[in-house]
Formats: C-alpha cells, structure tokens, sequence
C-alpha cells in the first residue's frame, strides 16, 4: 500500500520519549484528521513501554494513510520504530 507514515526523530536528551503527529489538512476535514490522530495515538499506546528513552517522535501521515485499516498503520509504526533502533525488544533479538 505504500508508505502510510513517516518518523521523525531526534534525541531530547530526557529520561523518557515524546511523540506528536502531524496530519495535513490535505488529508480530509477535522473529523478525518482527527481519526487518523487517534488510530496512530491508539498504536502508540501499547508500545510506549517498550521504546527507548530520550527520543522525541513526529509521525507524518501520508496520503495513503486515509485508507489503511488499523493493522495496516500498525505494521507500518512498528516497522519504522524498529527500523529506527527504538524498540528495546528489537534491539535485544
């Protein structure tokens, strides 16, 4: 399906990670976005224990993301936090 997010980071030099999401208006009205904000919100969720600290997180939606059913943007999020290095389960297997 293409790519449905895309991660930004940069360490914050903190004892923990923050995360923020960015959906363009060219994503739909409020009610759209504001979807898409809480589906990445509710993936993040569970994971929030499990990455590293001291990082700060944007994620960009994209346009394909409109379509993508939550186990799709899940995948997606999971893939880029682990290709990133900030899974602590990834990093140890």
């Amino acid at each position: 399906m293409g790519r449905l997010v895309v991660l930004k980071i940069l360490a914050n030099g903190l004892s923990y990670s923050r995360y923020g999401f960015s959906v363009s208006k060219k994503m739909g009205n409020a009610v759209r976005r504001n979807r898409i904000k809480r589906l990445l919100r509710e993936v993040m969720r569970p994971r929030l224990q499990s990455i590293e600290p001291g990082w700060d997180m944007v994620f960009i939606s994209r346009g394909n993301v409109r379509a993508a059913s939550y186990l799709q943007i899940e995948k997606a999020v999971t893939d880029l936090l682990a290709q990133a290095q900030l899974l602590r389960n990834s990093a140890e297997g």
